[in-house]
């Protein structure tokens, strides 16, 4: 008989799962929440949602969190991660802090505790206020200045029984989608914007976590989620390399490098600069950057980014896009998660925790999100469960790999999977499910996947 190996996690390990305001809380228009950017996309562009299902509903977190809450922990959690709405805190973006927001998400987080489930809060994940979007955005420097004091309020209201903060979850996602790929409100397609957007991003970011240090009796730690994309380059050859370094010049360290080292690239810097695509910045903004690293890192990973040299000279008349610098490239023979049109490559977790020690100063980190989204799961059902066998052997092959990283020594302290139970993801809206427990969106019935009792052994066990 052959012996089964055993991974076993460190002690304390972060079992869980994550998902977002947006996403499931439903309830748009209850509870004095304002309007964000999603809610008023809909209303306008209803047709390029998935199925025309909008974020009204989504899976209705709002009055069943006391469900879902004892469902995390019977199924192992110790620590869940979702965001705060700030539509929802403050209506409009700025001024009164809604007081029936305060009551929900008290209630959340004591019922979390109550669990002994520690909650792990994001403060912005694509959600912007819809008044706050009409003024500019990220575009703008006032809008900044209204996040630093929407994250301040989130801090002194919760801050007593949260110990781990985020700023903002896969910052580069609003960047690509709203300013150069048009799949996020307010689609606009220019790089320049795109830049300012991404640097607006990292001063709020920044200046969110000066406030934080600076609150008198604040405890915890503030992180930032980002999603690790790692380009492999098709060969050695030095134009596929130099395609692979300015992919992840964009895609990456435009965001890890300032939020983890406190300095951008000299060579993104250099690019964007040839290019005329530098961003407006003000006195004192390296300073800032340099004096705010994050405590903790959170990493979304779901598939890798394979990248060649150019086959073609970009057309200079065309707007200014990353893709000038490197041509996507399919690695034959390649694993694919069918369903979502995604590789499946497990050794990318490895390589990223193992860059993160090499070239970051082994920051403390953790797997914020992982996961695989299936059309159609129904198909899987037998015994009354949804037998995703696929799903258990996504999240085992990856944690062989997380755990490889931890034993050669990555600061690498949990693992949450995407997502605690099926939720609306943006234009995709209900299309791909990837959580452990199915919602029937006609009675919003939970039903746990098997998934979720395996899920439930790793965590009892700390390993599998």
């Amino acid at each position: 008989m052959t012996k089964q190996t055993k991974y076993t996690f460190p002690k304390d390990f972060w079992w869980g799962s994550a998902t977002s305001a947006t996403q499931i809380e439903g309830a748009a228009d209850e509870g004095g929440r304002g309007k964000n950017i999603w809610d008023h996309w809909f209303e306008t562009e209803e047709n390029r949602f998935f199925e025309g299902v909008g974020p009204e509903q989504t899976s209705d977190f709002y009055h069943r969190y006391k469900e879902d809450i004892a469902l995390m922990k019977e199924i192992g959690h110790n620590t869940f991660r979702f965001s705060i709405s700030w539509s929802r805190l403050i209506p409009g973006g700025r001024g009164e802090v809604n007081k029936e927001a305060v009551a929900f998400y008290n209630a959340v987080i004591d019922e979390l505790l109550d669990n002994d489930i520690e909650p792990f809060i994001n403060l912005y994940h694509f959600d912007m206020p819809y008044e706050l979007q009409e003024e500019g955005g990220w575009e703008s420097r006032e809008v900044v200045e209204a996040y630093v004091n929407y994250a301040m309020e989130c801090f002194q209201l919760f801050g007593d029984r949260v110990n781990t903060w985020f700023t903002f979850n896969e910052p580069i996602v609003p960047v690509e989608g709203g300013y150069l790929y048009d799949f996020h409100y307010p689609n606009i397609v220019d790089a320049k914007k795109a830049v300012q957007v991404a640097y607006h991003t990292i001063i709020a970011h920044a200046k969110a976590v000066e406030v934080f240090h600076g609150l008198p009796g604040q405890k915890g730690k503030i992180g930032i989620i980002l999603n690790l994309t790692p380009s492999y380059p098709r060969s050695q050859h030095p134009a596929d390399l130099k395609a692979s370094r300015i992919a992840d010049l964009f895609f990456n360290r435009s965001f890890l490098d300032p939020a983890v080292l406190g300095k951008y690239p000299e060579e993104l810097i250099e690019l964007l600069g040839e290019h005329g695509q530098l961003p407006e910045t003000l006195p004192g903004d390296k300073e800032l950057i340099s004096a705010n690293i994050v405590d903790l890192l959170g990493v979304n990973y779901y598939q890798p980014r394979r990248v060649k040299a150019k086959e073609n000279e970009p057309n200079k008349e065309a707007p200014f896009m990353p893709d000038w610098f490197f041509d996507l490239y399919e690695m034959p023979g390649r694993k694919m998660n069918k369903y979502r049109g995604w590789e499946i490559y497990e050794k990318g977790i490895y390589d990223i925790m193992i860059n993160l020690k090499e070239n970051y100063g082994n920051i403390e980190s953790f797997i914020s999100e992982n996961g695989m989204g299936v059309q159609n799961e129904e198909r899987f059902i037998e015994g009354g469960e949804i037998q995703d066998d696929y799903r258990i052997e996504f999240i085992r092959e990856h944690l062989k790999w997380l755990h490889r990283a931890i034993e050669e020594g990555c600061n690498a302290k949990g693992y949450h999977l995407w997502t605690f139970m099926d939720n609306w993801s943006w234009m995709n809206a209900y299309k791909n499910r990837y959580g452990f427990f199915s919602i029937d969106l006609e009675t919003m019935e939970r039903a746990p996947k098997k998934s979720a009792r395996w899920f439930k052994d790793i965590s009892i066990n700390n390993g599998f």
